[in-house]
């Protein structure tokens, strides 16, 4: 996700930083070499072969904007389900943190307590890395060590073994005596939230927009693109360049976006910054417990990315 300070208007015309220009630069030089080529055929030739009547453009164009529109809508509608479902992590794991802090006979720093404040963090670890196709070894074996850490990277699911843990955990409890039926059964329903959580973000992951729908509106995008300079030439005669690039550029800088959109857990620039938010969980949770030591507050880098 990109992080950056307000600006003025002025200034956010030339924002590089977090924009697509780079991913479509080159699609935008090849369409200011076919403006050229246009242009030059233009004034060279009365009979040049690609001069196209610039009315179908108009109508095409029309179309073409409805339905990026439509396709950046449901790439948005999945970005910010992502980002209600971490929403909802949060907010479960803080719950069954504060009822693992007020179990009488049990202090917040008491290593049972820490224990769920370690699980909870694990799942959230765990759960980025699942969605993000990378190893959560390293971490796993910070928060729950290294033995029970193998055990939970044994499994294709690690989430969910992180949240049986969890519930093996309660129900030791409820079996000791320390919680009782109507705090057991709000535990088991915060633990029903984050396994829910988890099937979304699933859900979302492996769900992809419809591939032909996507082919299609990629193929029509760029063939309108290419094809535009030869239909404004005729009416822009030297700004065609100009108006080809512009044109392409708003075209393609949406595909591209609803594109990083789609898949909201990956690490494009535009996506959501996972790392960050489970950093966040584990310190609100470990700062519940009293901790000496918190993980470092998560701050974008040099180039406004917070990932």
């Amino acid at each position: 996700m990109i992080v950056r300070p307000k600006t003025n208007w002025f200034r956010m015309l030339f924002a590089w930083e977090g924009s697509v220009q780079n991913t479509i630069l080159a699609p935008l030089a090849i369409i200011l070499g076919l403006s050229l080529l246009a242009l030059w055929g233009h004034h060279r030739s009365d009979h040049f072969f690609l001069r196209l009547s610039p009315v179908p453009f108009s109508l095409i164009g029309v179309a073409l904007a409805i339905f990026a529109s439509f396709r950046n809508s449901a790439c948005y509608e999945r970005y910010w389900e992502g980002r209600k479902l971490w929403g909802q992590l949060l907010g479960a794991s803080r719950c069954l943190a504060r009822f693992a802090i007020t179990v009488p006979g049990l202090p917040a720093a008491h290593p049972e307590v820490r224990r769920v404040v370690d699980l909870l963090a694990a799942f959230a670890h765990a759960l980025r890395h699942q969605l993000r196709g990378t190893d959560p070894a390293d971490t796993l074996a910070r928060l729950l060590g290294t033995a029970e850490a193998a055990e939970v990277m044994r499994r294709a699911y690690r989430p969910h073994h992180v949240v049986a843990l969890l519930q093996a955990h309660i129900e030791a409890w409820r079996r000791q005596g320390r919680l009782s039926d109507v705090l057991f059964a709000a535990c088991l329903a915060q633990l029903d939230i984050l396994t829910a959580t988890a099937g979304g973000c699933e859900r979302i992951r492996t769900t992809p927009v419809p591939y032909a729908y996507e082919v299609l509106l990629h193929r029509t995008t760029y063939f309108y693109c290419a094809l535009l300079p030869f239909g404004l030439v005729e009416s822009t005669g030297w700004a065609t360049p100009i108006v080809a690039v512009f044109i392409s550029y708003a075209f393609l800088a949406l595909h591209t976006i609803a594109g990083e959109l789609e898949d909201p857990f990956g690490q494009d620039a535009n996506d959501l910054p996972l790392d960050a938010l489970t950093v966040h969980i584990e310190r609100s949770l470990a700062e519940a417990t009293g901790a000496a030591s918190l993980p470092p507050v998560p701050v974008p880098d040099e180039h406004y990315r917070l990932g």
